[in-house]
């Protein structure tokens, strides 16, 4: 049993118009889902991913304004890369220079090419080669053109306290292959995912803060299979959450041993359950269980600029 790559990855914002300028703008990914927190509800919450919103393509984002900047360390996800073609690599270097992003191009620990660089908030990214990886993706052409357009999440790099345990988790619940002891991947006819597991030294625990990440979720099929993992969760001695139904998938999440808050996200019923494609993102869209609420929620929450991802 095994997971099928990321789901998303969900991050913190304070300057919630910035980032919708860079994810947008510079980034040229679609704004699938402006919705809210759902534990939270006067907080954005707001969806990046490719041109239908497809399962492993979306980068999220709560809006925090108050919350202090992010502090780097033990307990957190230190990078989440993007997959591109490698034809694309030129053109993206120097489309974020000019966005003043900082680019540095090196190669990943595979020696694949790559383009680390930080978002307007600090948020650690990298434009990996994906090299022909399964995949099954719309590209966004609406901003990037679609030949050099970001094709989904790759993976996140870990700075884990208990790299061991983590190790375990990944491998013996999640289903991922150790690669070399650093690298982890797991891989079905249209998916790939790679999760690096470092261990950081001289560095004390992460603080959660604007520019860095929440939690990181993996691809499960279906309920049933939500269901299966919780049992083995918490057979491995985890506590979870237990089954959380978010409308547009459904969740349970833990707290691997490592400090990193994991969350097992189904494939449906997508975000097209209450929008059509055509429009996806365009309007404030809220889970049933929230409509009610509406005008309250509205009255609270500032207007954001129109997208520049729309359709």
């Amino acid at each position: 049993m095994a997971v099928h790559g990321i789901h998303h990855v969900t991050a913190v914002s304070a300057q919630i118009e910035k980032n919708l300028e860079f994810y947008t703008s510079v980034l040229g990914l679609r704004l699938v889902k402006k919705s809210v927190n759902q534990d939270d509800v006067s907080a954005y919450h707001l969806f990046y991913a490719d041109k239908s919103g497809s399962p492993g393509t979306d980068m999220t984002f709560f809006d925090w304004p108050t919350i202090g900047q992010e502090r780097p360390g033990i307990g957190s996800v230190g990078l989440t890369t993007f997959r591109i073609p490698g034809a694309s690599l030129d053109a993206w270097e120097e489309r974020l220079r000019e966005a003043g992003s900082g680019p540095v191009r090196d190669l990943d620990p595979a020696d694949r090419q790559r383009i680390t660089f930080s978002d307007p908030e600090g948020q650690r990214i990298a434009l990996v080669d994906d090299d022909g990886l399964p995949n099954q993706v719309e590209p966004w052409p609406n901003v990037v053109p679609v030949e050099q357009a970001i094709r989904g999440i790759f993976g996140v790099n870990l700075d884990s306290s208990n790299p061991d345990a983590t190790r375990r988790v990944l491998t013996e619940l999640l289903g991922f292959q150790d690669v070399d002891g650093v690298r982890f991947t797991v891989q079905s006819e249209n998916s790939f995912g790679e999760v690096v597991v470092r261990e950081p030294e001289g560095r004390g625990f992460a603080r959660l803060g604007a520019g860095g990440v929440h939690h990181v979720a993996f691809r499960v099929n279906d309920d049933q299979a939500l269901l299966e993992y919780q049992d083995r969760i918490e057979a491995m001695g985890l506590r979870s959450s237990g089954y959380i139904d978010r409308f547009y998938f459904h969740s349970l999440y833990f707290r691997e041993p490592g400090g990193i808050l994991f969350e097992l996200a189904t494939d449906g019923p997508g975000f097209a359950s209450d929008e059509s494609e055509e429009t996806l993102g365009e309007k404030l869209a809220l889970p049933p269980f929230l409509e009610g609420r509406r005008k309250e929620i509205e009255a609270n929450l500032k207007p954001l600029p129109r997208s520049n991802s729309s359709s």
